[in-house]
């Protein structure tokens, strides 16, 4: 009978034994080799080594995000150069000269439904270091009802299986960082316990501290074990849509045109996409505190998107909307077709409610649910969305139609 060439268990005393090429190996002996191999990488230490992994160069990190989010350009070429240098500051080696290089902390703006949060998680798939999305909504001041700043250390501390150097070399992504916002155009008259009062409790964590972090999350008590975190070398990405901060821009930038070039500095304003003339101080005035913004250095915005663009996204990227649907019904058989009226449909429905491409699947799913449902059971092979199929489910739905262009 076999067995195991470790332990000498037969087969039938264990749970699995695995055959080699001249012996085998039981599910405890793997177990225990796991747990030994896991020992001697900790007393050897898990350093960062800059040369153990293929440092990828900006271009190539945009080109990986081009496979991914379609259009906005500018945003992913400041998020390439960003995550490029992030690695080289943690491989940097403090020379003769002591130059020291710091690290840039990133805000995105943009409206909703431009793929902030999708560059982030894109990022995430080709990062070799710890990655976080947390939303900044649930934070409040401590000692109020919410989470704890510090909780955004927590998420990254289980990202990185509770290894603190790698955490400390991780990548957090706070989401919604402009519903923080200070509510009042006065500081602190009253207590804003989540807006101000959060913003003040980042700033330590974005200039780089040591921070004491519970270890599961949740409130902290004195008797908790905190784990240290130092946040010198994390990086921290922002995003927000920031809605309304239009016109803060376009007050700024009227009060700027005064003199005999006032007309033609008016006519050069693309007033379609004011967000691209975004600036520190329309942050400011839209209540994020300047303390705050000065640890934020990197700004960045995202173009609102075109009928065009938002067509490409639910074709183009590696997992497209109507690729994934092509890849449902496929398992069951049936080979599914959109039509081009049937999708510039579609991106039409998206454009008047103003829902961006994250609306995209939620018009697909309202069209698709019909056909989901009849389509595995009825023996169709072939489906085709037209023109027709998608206004009359849309208008089953309730949602009013668009004329016919």
């Amino acid at each position: 009978m076999d067995k195991c060439s470790f332990c000498g268990r037969k087969k039938n005393e264990v749970e699995l034994l695995i055959a080699g090429m001249d012996g085998h190996i039981c599910d405890r002996c793997i177990e225990q080799a796991h747990n030994i191999v896991e020992e001697e990488l900790k007393s050897k230490g898990d350093t960062f080594d800059l040369k153990s992994i293929e440092l990828m160069k900006p271009a190539q990190i945009k080109e990986f995000l081009d496979k991914y989010v379609i259009g906005q350009n500018h945003a992913k070429k400041i998020l390439s150069v960003a995550v490029y240098n992030h690695y080289k500051r943690l491989g940097q080696v403090i020379d003769d000269d002591e130059t020291e290089i710091e690290k840039s902390n990133i805000i995105m703006v943009g409206p909703t439904g431009t793929g902030k949060t999708l560059l982030a998680r894109t990022i995430a798939r080709m990062l070799h270091v710890p990655f976080t999305i947390v939303d900044a909504t649930v934070l409040t001041e401590a000692g109020y009802v919410g989470e704890d700043i510090e909780s955004l250390l927590t998420r990254l501390l289980q990202a990185a299986d509770y290894n603190v150097e790698a955490a400390e070399r991780g990548i957090v992504f706070i989401d919604e960082i402009d519903k923080i916002a200070r509510k009042g155009d006065n500081p602190s008259i009253t207590r804003d316990v989540s807006g101000e009062g959060v913003q003040q409790g980042l700033l330590k964590l974005l200039e780089g501290s040591v921070v004491n972090v519970p270890p599961q999350g949740g409130r902290k008590h004195p008797e908790q074990k905190m784990i240290p975190v130092n946040t010198k070398n994390i990086l921290f990405m922002c995003g927000g849509a920031f809605d309304g901060i239009e016109r803060k821009i376009s007050q700024r930038m009227n009060a700027q045109v005064v003199g005999f070039n006032a007309v033609e500095h008016a006519s050069s304003i693309d007033r379609e996409n004011l967000m691209q003339y975004i600036a520190p101080m329309d942050l400011k005035s839209f209540g994020l505190i300047p303390e705050i913004i000065g640890r934020l250095p990197v700004l960045t915005y995202l173009d609102p998107l075109e009928p065009a663009t938002l067509k490409r996204i639910l074709t183009e990227p590696k997992n497209a909307i109507v690729k994934q649907y092509n890849k449902l019904f496929k398992i069951d058989g049936i080979e599914l077709k959109f039509t081009d009226e049937a999708l510039d449909y579609i991106v039409n429905v998206a454009v008047e409610y103003k829902l961006g491409a994250r609306g995209l699947r939620s018009i697909c799913e309202t069209i698709m649910t019909d056909a989901m449902f009849e389509l595995p059971s009825n023996g169709k092979k072939t489906f085709e969305v037209n023109r027709k199929y998608t206004s009359e489910k849309i208008e089953k739905a309730g949602m009013a139609l668009l004329k016919a262009s």
